[in-house]
């Protein structure tokens, strides 16, 4: 009996040993290239390429940080950027939000065909609603403003799914108490239901806020003047004007990951716990 406890305990001992290998090599896979483009950006563009392979230049030139705010408004591309995507964030926290109460909280003729409807357009690539979206844009006087950017981002079918699976969680004895004290929907809404769903909402935030600040191809499509470029647009600058210097885009795409690393370091706890108990997990 002893001998066939010492067995399995030894099985369990290789399996973990092999899933931590495993987890990381896939680990590595991703960590690599961020440092190699921190490698990078302390580079010359003579050493870059240089073989063998320095992961740590032997003299860091830092004055390739110093010379991304210099040669081109890269302090206004950050700014651009980071307006657009707090006001996108907000937004669509408040928006998806409002739509996922519905949902979750209100009884109301059809609302599960209504919230198959959700789920529906959450399949439509973006390529096909690209033109339609640009035409409405464009009658709506919006091109070349930051108004259109932040127009459409506001509503996003993953938010309202996000938020509304982790609501159903919310025992609805919390509302029906509410509902007997006076409270209406809203104020259930606002002073019960959000305070309940930070994980939820934290979780929203870091996926909103990810993709409102590397989004390429909107800027691209809708802003033709330099003094609204946003920073993912102010990269690739260094390509279209100065020839394409790695060393420099580099150095502004590790500068780039400063707010993305902040907002994650913040929602972390209750970005985890979101996802565990909002139904993306597998």
């Amino acid at each position: 009996m002893g001998q066939l406890l010492k067995k399995n305990q030894t099985k369990a001992v290789i399996g973990k040993l092999c899933v931590y290998v495993v987890m990381s090599a896939i680990a590595a896979t991703m960590v690599i290239p961020f440092l190699w483009m921190l490698s990078g950006s302390l580079k010359t563009e003579m050493s870059l390429f240089a073989l063998p392979f320095r992961l740590i230049p032997e003299n860091p030139r830092w004055e390739n940080y110093v010379e991304v705010w210099t040669r081109v408004p890269y302090s206004l591309f950050y700014f651009n950027s980071s307006k657009i995507a707090i006001l996108v964030t907000l937004g669509q926290i408040f928006v998806c939000s409002l739509g996922a109460y519905a949902l979750a909280r209100i009884n109301f003729p059809h609302r599960d065909k209504v919230f198959l409807l959700f789920l529906t357009s959450m399949m439509i690539p973006n390529q096909v609603t690209m033109i339609p979206q640009y035409q409405l844009i464009r009658v709506m006087g919006l091109m070349n403003t930051h108004a259109a950017l932040v127009l459409l981002r506001l509503f996003n079918p993953f938010g309202v799914f996000l938020l509304r699976q982790f609501f159903l969680s919310i025992p609805m004895e919390l509302s029906e108490s509410a509902h007997i004290d006076g409270c209406n929907e809203f104020g259930i809404y606002a002073n019960i239901i959000l305070p309940l769903s930070k994980p939820a909402l934290a979780t929203l935030t870091v996926f909103t806020f990810m993709g409102s600040w590397n989004d390429f191809i909107g800027p691209l499509i809708y802003l033709t003047s330099k003094e609204r470029y946003t920073l993912q647009l102010g990269i690739r600058y260094f390509q279209q004007v100065y020839g394409t210097e790695y060393t420099l885009v580099m150095a502004s795409a590790a500068m780039s990951l400063i707010p993305v690393i902040i907002i994650y370091l913040f929602a972390q706890r209750y970005f985890i716990e979101g996802v565990a108990t909002s139904g993306l997990k597998g």
